[in-house]
């Protein structure tokens, strides 16, 4: 099955990678397209997804982009890996939770390459890091799925400002944290991207 790789060596306006996403969502429903694995860092902004509530911003000034994604408000910015994808389930399995545990186990397998051991937690969607003191979120997942086409994707925090976090309750939870790998651990991670493709592949069975 082929699918195409795209890097943006420039932060990507959200608005604009949305458009950019939905496009080949109607392109590969008519099968004039592959599907898409896009790595991006997104300008900054706050986006909320169908399950937002307006109570999950704490600093009223911030503005917000409401989107089809699902789960709840999160922050984008520089410093943060951002994958997104286009992927048809018709050629694969028609089973969303597997393909959100596929994700996830992509993710914890790539940051494990790094020496760095995370954990998925069925409750509350994303992938979590336990220093022992506090559980904290290091990514954050948001699918949508239509005609059985996923898209949107995930956000890995590598360097960006977590206290940007403090404007909202990150993914409307309350009793947990936010971290970022340079936090976790400070080392070189310039080719995060490249390992996790690597392993999306493989687990897609590409």
């Amino acid at each position: 099955m082929k699918i195409e790789i795209k890097k943006s060596q420039k932060p990507v306006k959200y608005d604009d990678a949305l458009a950019f996403m939905e496009k080949r969502l109607l392109d590969i429903s008519q099968k004039n397209s592959s599907d898409l694995i896009w790595i991006l860092e997104h300008e900054e902004t706050y986006t909320a997804g169908t399950s937002f509530k307006e109570n999950e911003i704490l600093d009223k000034s911030i503005k917000m982009i409401k989107t089809n994604r699902g789960g709840k408000i999160t922050y984008h910015g520089p410093g943060q890996l951002i994958c997104y994808f286009v992927i048809d389930l018709k050629k694969r399995k028609k089973d969303i939770r597997k393909f959100i545990s596929l994700i996830e186990k992509t993710i914890i397998e790539t940051l494990k390459s790094f020496n760095i051991d995370t954990y998925s937690d069925r409750d509350n969607i994303g992938i979590w890091y336990n220093n022992n003191l506090q559980i904290k979120k290091v990514a954050a997942i948001g699918v949508r799925v239509s005609k059985w086409i996923a898209y949107h994707g995930f956000s890995i925090n590598i360097k960006n400002d977590l206290q940007k976090y403090k404007a909202i309750v990150p993914c409307g939870i309350r009793d947990k944290g936010v971290t970022s790998l340079k936090e976790i651990k400070n080392q070189n991670y310039k080719d995060l991207s490249e390992r996790l493709i690597k392993n999306f592949m493989i687990n897609l069975k590409i």
